[in-house]
């Protein structure tokens, strides 16, 4: 169980560590101003949406670290690096060679010498998935 009021402080230091305003913190993740006057009042509980907008937005924060104050914050950048390695592994763009002349006169049509490094889907639950082009 989340204690909401360690939970608040925790937030607290996101906030602080970002230098963020408040309303900075809850336009960056989308939600009510007031929702994060609740969490950091200890009045609310989070919800899983509001938990994993804030580790989609801030990849140094620990999920560990935010739900229960085990572990640290930030997570380290190495430690973050190796998290969006692997994430990216799992999560080649299936069905796809970017090699390919349709894949690269559709999708890079239109960025001349640019090309696709990372392709990002969020979806309504909070999730999301990252296809990287390596």
């Amino acid at each position: 169980m989340v204690n909401t009021s360690n939970f608040s402080k925790r937030l607290q230091k996101i906030i602080d560590f970002y230098g963020v305003t408040a309303t900075t913190f809850s336009e960056n993740l989308a939600f009510n101003r007031s929702t994060i006057s609740h969490l950091l009042s200890g009045r609310n509980k989070p919800s899983l949406e509001f938990v994993m907008k804030v580790l989609q937005t801030y990849p140094e924060v620990d999920l560990y670290w935010l739900l229960y104050g085990k572990g640290s914050f930030p997570i380290p950048l190495n430690k973050v690096n190796t998290q969006i390695k692997a994430t990216s592994k799992q999560n080649k763009l299936p069905g796809i060679d970017p090699e390919n002349s349709i894949f690269k006169n559709s999708v890079l049509k239109n960025s001349n010498t640019s090309t696709i490094e990372r392709i990002i889907l969020c979806y309504k639950d909070g999730t999301f998935k990252q296809y990287n082009n390596s």
